[in-house]
């Protein structure tokens, strides 16, 4: 039996609550478990996926679950414009991250299968959760577009979403083919942040949390807080200590 009305509402509250836990729980795994990707990679957390087609397909559901749930469900709120545009900010992301961003990356170590197994069911649980918030139930005035709260969270999104994809193509191009060895990246806000990439996602998704006020869209913001912002701090100990015992070269990629 399908969900619906204040069933399902309430239902969608109770899994922003599990959203923003699971963000509390990961800080606090992370702590002592490094995020087996990228340079942690390791068959310890089982056999390794590709890294473009892990990322394609654990990103998918989160562009495909709010398509689905906008174009085949029911969608009651699908009609108003503030909810078309706050569902598109997010499919936006998504259409980046699962369709162009894996076949942007240069070389990448392969992806252990629990880390893509994690990514894929968040992806799947966090669609759902955006998706139907947006297009069945969030309320907004006629002038939402033009609220300040829309219009400051709109603008957030949009330079979040710009740092990312900026410093995600420095990090692209931190070496020259062929060339080994640790790089450190310069440019864009790598000059004040270690983790520009970061950063910039997690001052996307509290702009979207802005625009979009509703609680689903606040507990994904607290919870990328959480994870990405672990993940930045282990990478910032660690090229810290790389600082102090070796002299690295620093590269300023070409503009």
């Amino acid at each position: 039996m399908q969900l619906s009305g204040p069933e399902e509402r309430r239902l969608l509250e109770l899994l922003s609550y599990g959203l923003m836990g699971l963000g509390v729980f990961s800080a606090l795994v992370l702590r002592f478990v490094r995020m087996p990707y990228g340079r942690y990679s390791s068959r310890r957390f089982g056999c390794l996926i590709p890294v473009r087609p892990a990322w394609a397909l654990q990103e998918l559901p989160s562009l495909l679950v709010p398509l689905g749930l906008s174009l085949f469900s029911g969608a009651a709120r699908v009609s108003e414009w503030p909810n078309r545009v706050l569902l598109g900010l997010f499919i936006g992301h998504y259409m980046h991250r699962a369709l162009i961003f894996p076949f942007l990356i240069r070389g990448g170590k392969p992806t252990p299968f629990i880390t893509f197994a994690l990514a894929l069911i968040f992806c799947i649980y966090n669609g759902y959760l955006q998706g139907r918030s947006l297009s069945n139930y969030a309320e907004y005035p006629s002038g939402w577009l033009k609220d300040p709260c829309f219009i400051v969270g709109f603008a957030g999104w949009l330079s979040g979403m710009a740092i990312n994809i900026y410093s995600d193509h420095i990090l692209r191009n931190l070496r020259k083919p062929g060339e080994m060895g640790y790089k450190i990246p310069r440019g864009g806000l790598f000059e004040y942040v270690t983790g520009a990439n970061f950063f910039g996602e997690i001052l996307e998704w509290f702009g979207f949390a802005l625009a979009s006020c509703t609680i689903e869209s606040a507990a994904f913001a607290i919870c990328t807080l959480f994870i990405l912002g672990s993940r930045a701090h282990q990478h910032h100990q660690l090229t810290s200590y790389i600082t102090q015992v070796v002299e690295l070269p620093k590269i300023i990629p070409r503009e």
